[in-house]
């Protein structure tokens, strides 16, 4: 795809989402359910179908997804998809490219044995390789608009409001 094809696919999209802002919002859903037999769960999307459970620094075998991993998967999906969107808008040609997200974090605090320690990622590092003949100053606004534009990064960098309810439902 180049530059004019991509223009041509948004622009009846953004036309549309200018003239009725409602029709942008969007609601993103996921779904797990628990199973009984192990601490894991089972997640269904339109693409696959996998269990997630312990990572082995927290007691699991390494046979299922570790939700750490996912969150890093998600930034590399969407940092992947919109910084190749982004050097298509920008006509800048490249020969391969690759997304590497790593995250850091102590087990200690998911575990419950030090207080100080945060639970979760408490660090990542984004790094895009890319072979291109572009300009080191194209590559940098490349970067710059990726960062900008993509939907995990932003969430990543300016966190939602949260809220966990627990509903009964009869059996």
């Amino acid at each position: 795809m180049n530059a004019e094809e991509l223009r041509q696919i948004q622009a009846p999209i953004k036309a549309r989402y200018k003239d009725d802002p409602a029709a942008a919002r969007q609601t993103f859903r996921a779904v797990g359910t628990l199973l009984p037999d192990r601490p894991s769960c089972r997640i269904e999307t339109r693409f696959a179908r996998f269990d997630a459970g312990l990572h082995p620094a927290a007691g699991g075998d390494g046979s299922e997804a570790c939700s750490g991993d996912m969150l890093l998967e998600a930034l590399v999906a969407c940092a992947g998809v919109t910084f190749n969107v982004v050097a298509t808008a920008m006509a800048i040609p490249f020969r391969s490219a690759q997304v590497i997200v790593e995250g850091e974090g102590d087990f200690r605090g998911t575990l419950g044995i030090a207080k100080d320690v945060p639970v979760g990622v408490s660090e990542i590092r984004l790094r895009f390789e890319i072979d291109s003949p572009a300009s080191d100053e194209q590559l940098a606004t490349l970067l710059k608009l990726t960062e900008r534009y993509c939907v995990i990064y932003q969430t990543l960098q300016h966190p939602p409001k949260m809220q966990a309810t627990l509903q009964r439902v009869a059996s």
